[in-house]
């Protein structure tokens, strides 16, 4: 038995960064968009190039378990040379991989990690095995014997097997944290309401909320400031539509500017906690598990929770690879104890 269950991706990442990459913003009436770009038609220096393993169903097995959580993971992979690292780099890591699926005739899911001298990064992903999970793959029996299973984003024909095991999640009293993906978020709302409804948690940064609700973020003009308010006024609204159950605990999270969550009653924001960014790849995964786990360590405190989160993240993008800079409960609490400025607010 299992006290925690993570479902999600599992891939080879190739992080590779170059000084002549450049930021580009654009600006419209509505929104600001920024991109990543490179010259075109040259050849790019790489100035420094790692492989490690990653993934939402990887990345939140290692944290779970790096927290103390006796872990099982859910993910498929090809057999191959991707599937032999990401099956080597568990040697060292105490989740039990009794649940994966293996499939010879698929490959195993690969991504490039583009880094941008900011920290940031785009991902060029190959999906493979990652969007071929079926219900049949699935162990519900070690689902049904979990306290919580955490469905990381799930890609392709496999976000068909969300309905399944979120509502057998929660016809066998078991905690559910939901992580959705674009796949999902692209089916519309109606779709997603259904798997909402069967969340305990649901986890979002602003750009999948705003896909998800078809709410835009206004930027501030003459007339209005929303950056003065503690909360903008349209990701209060996101959470009053994402939430369509009572007892739900809604986050949002916005990158380099913080995290919301919102319970139904009082809206939380929590700022980022300071430190080095290398690389923001994990970043979510690492503050979705963690919130998630430390609900449970700090009594339901959300404020706390989302603390302890930022604190974790803060951990992963001091470093390349997502489960690098993992820390543990009790590092987090050390953390939290030399910087008692750091705080939430209640809005």
């Amino acid at each position: 038995m299992c006290d925690v269950i993570t479902i999600g991706s599992a891939t080879m990442d190739v992080f590779v960064e170059s000084d002549d990459a450049n930021i580009v913003s654009v600006y419209t009436k509505n929104k600001k968009s920024e991109f990543m770009s490179y010259p075109y038609g040259a050849k790019v220096e790489i100035t420094d190039f790692t492989s490690k393993v990653g993934g939402g169903g990887i990345n939140t097995a290692v944290n779970f378990a790096n927290l103390g959580y006796n872990t099982s993971a859910i993910f498929k992979i090809g057999d191959d040379i991707y599937s032999d690292g990401i099956l080597e780099s568990f040697k060292n890591k105490k989740v039990d991989l009794s649940n994966i699926v293996q499939d010879s005739n698929l490959s195993t899911g690969f991504s490039i990690i583009l880094v941008s001298f900011q920290g940031d990064r785009t991902v060029l992903a190959h999906r493979g095995a990652n969007a071929q999970l079926k219900k049949s793959d699935i162990n519900f029996d070690a689902i049904k014997n979990a306290k919580l299973l955490y469905i990381a984003p799930l890609n392709g024909d496999s976000t068909k097997v969300l309905d399944d095991i979120a509502n057998f999640a929660r016809e066998n009293n078991v905690f559910v944290c939901f992580n959705a993906g674009s796949s999902s978020l692209k089916k519309g709302f109606n779709y997603l309401k259904e798997i909402l409804e069967n969340a305990n948690i649901v986890v979002m940064n602003k750009e999948e909320a705003s896909l998800a609700t078809q709410i835009q973020v206004r930027p501030d003009t003459r007339e209005e400031k929303f950056s003065e308010e503690l909360i903008h006024p349209d990701i209060k609204e996101m959470f009053n539509k994402l939430k369509v159950g009572e007892s739900q605990i809604i986050v949002i999270t916005d990158g380099g500017k913080g995290a919301y969550a919102y319970d139904g009653e009082d809206y939380y924001y929590c700022p980022v906690f300071e430190g080095p960014v290398v690389s923001t790849l994990g970043a979510g995964d690492a503050f979705a598990s963690t919130f998630c786990a430390a609900l449970g360590r700090t009594n339901k405190d959300i404020g706390k929770a989302l603390m302890y989160a930022s604190v974790n993240s803060a951990g992963v993008v001091s470093e390349f690879g997502a489960t690098q800079g993992l820390l543990t409960f009790e590092q987090i609490e050390e953390k939290l104890k030399l910087n008692q400025s750091y705080t939430y607010q209640k809005a």
